[in-house]
């Protein structure tokens, strides 16, 4: 199931939600589904996204991540087909906080119309 998983993710190559793969395969079960995406995600193979869409989505990281927030990336949700994608030539800007602050999270998505929409 795993291998089946991650060859989704790498062949479709745009962030998938929970219920897109299960779509995918017509016997899986969900909550093995998501243990799967969630052992992928704690082993840095993938990353999650929150697209504002309300489902969150995930993408296979790069070899070379490791997941630290001065490696993150940008995303693009397009508003019309709801597909996003990997930006991975768009660093997420560093964040400076103040004295005492720490970063768990951050996230940026530019929301727009992709080119396949375009045509």
């Amino acid at each position: 199931m795993r291998e089946l998983v991650l060859d989704l993710l790498l062949e479709q190559n745009v962030a998938l939600s929970l219920s897109e793969i299960e779509d995918k395969f017509d016997q899986a079960d969900r909550s093995t589904l998501y243990r799967t995406l969630k052992t992928f995600e704690e082993n840095k193979v993938i990353h999650s996204v929150d697209d504002g869409s309300g489902m969150i989505k995930y993408a296979v990281c790069k070899d070379t991540c490791s997941c630290n927030p001065s490696e993150l990336h940008a995303h693009f949700h397009c508003v019309k087909c709801k597909k996003t994608y990997c930006l991975t030539d768009v660093p997420v800007p560093e964040v400076n906080l103040p004295h005492g602050f720490s970063i768990d999270y951050v996230n940026l998505v530019v929301k727009g119309v992709c080119v396949n929409c375009r045509k």
